[in-house]
């Protein structure tokens, strides 16, 4: 079924980046909640803190999953952990971290902590997504990079990038970005934290889908209580030789307007069902944060890749039809900040599983939780 607001929206194409209110996607049967577990506070593995984990990927040949966490290597290098769930039609009943690995520059070195001070200034990544491709037995992953204009250095930026690292964390490789997401010293281009966040290569792994969490200066106004948003999923195309190429094609998703108490809202990842069809998380972040899960499909949605700004220009957006409002499901507390997705196995009784992650941010007040939900057999 596809939203009332997608179908508005493919009728008559958006002129700005900014939608009005529109009535909120209509939810569809079958998504079942299954349970949660937490991992304990102040968690520690292999002299790291264990937090900030803003990306998951699930790897179905060894049973694990891939979760990268967004610290920016102040509390230790920039890294991913390898985790073990115990995922069942009961939910999840135990996790275990059974690894962490640094992700490599590439001379091979761990990101040392920032410092904006010097000249040049040292810039960490800022990892958000991760995605685990099965054929090629390798990772990609984003960063979001980095925009700070005042200070007495000048301007402090830092490209976001999809970059490549063998399952040791190891660089392999950087894929081309859309020129309208390097950063600028302008209004223009991505604004800072906003950048590339959700990550996802389709099963085949023929292609690479990488979401901007909100729109840049270009594109619009953020999104706000009383207006919606779109923003921009990039896709790569992986051919047979694993080499990173250049964007094959861009589509607009449109984002909700946000829930009070919170200002905006963005997409924190998203997880391909096909080569045409993703699920999204869509988190306006407050006290407790508003989270929905939507289908989401490319359709007849406009290529707006090459096009420098979405504001001012009519395209069809991406369709969406909401699963699951995670802020209104029954037993499911506390709910954090959910930054990741992933499929995780099939349940006995054939249905996929879907396994969500969130970002505590080091905070001592937020926890870490692994959210099982289950899709209806297909």
């Amino acid at each position: 079924m596809r939203s009332t607001l997608a179908r508005l929206l493919s009728l008559c194409g958006l002129l700005v980046a900014g939608c009005t209110p529109c009535e909120a996607p209509v939810a569809a049967p079958g998504l079942e909640y299954l349970g949660q577990i937490q991992l304990p506070a102040n968690t520690t593995f292999g002299g790291t803190a264990v937090g900030g984990l803003s990306g998951i990927s699930y790897d179905s040949g060894r049973d694990c999953y891939y979760v990268i966490s967004d610290d920016r290597s102040a509390s230790g290098p920039a890294r991913f952990y390898t985790v073990r769930l115990s995922v069942s039609d009961r939910g999840v009943d135990d996790a275990t971290i059974s690894a962490v690995h640094p992700l490599l520059d590439e001379s091979g070195r761990p990101y040392g902590p920032p410092s904006f001070a010097g000249s040049p200034p040292v810039v960490p990544p800022d990892p958000e997504g991760i995605a685990f491709d099965r054929g090629r037995q390798r990772l990609y992953w984003t960063s979001e990079g980095e925009r700070l204009i005042g200070g007495p250095h000048g301007p402090v930026l830092a490209d976001p990038w999809v970059r490549i690292a063998g399952l040791d964390g190891s660089y392999l490789g950087q894929f081309a970005l859309p020129p309208e997401q390097a950063m600028s010293a302008r209004r223009t281009g991505p604004r800072r934290n906003k950048t590339l966040e959700g990550l996802t290569v389709t099963a085949e792994g023929r292609l690479l889908f990488a979401a901007m969490e909100g729109p840049g200066y270009d594109d619009g106004a953020l999104p706000d209580q009383a207006h919606g948003a779109l923003t921009r999923i990039t896709a790569y195309r992986l051919d047979a030789s694993g080499e990173p190429g250049a964007p094959a094609a861009q589509y607009a998703y449109p984002l909700q307007p946000a829930t009070a108490p919170a200002e905006t809202n963005g997409l924190t990842d998203l997880v391909a069902l096909s080569e045409n069809a993703f699920l999204v998380i869509e988190r306006a972040f407050s006290a407790r944060p508003t989270v929905r899960l939507y289908r989401a499909e490319i359709g007849d949605a406009t290529d707006v890749l090459g096009l420098p700004a979405l504001a001012g220009h009519a395209v069809t957006p991406m369709t969406k039809t909401l699963l699951a409002d995670l802020s209104t499901t029954p037993g499911l507390d506390p709910l954090d900040n959910i930054e990741g997705i992933t499929l995780g196995p099939r349940l006995p009784d054939g249905r996929q599983t879907v396994v969500l992650v969130s970002d505590d941010n080091f905070a001592p007040r937020e926890v870490t939780q692994f959210v099982v939900f289950a899709l209806p057999a297909t």
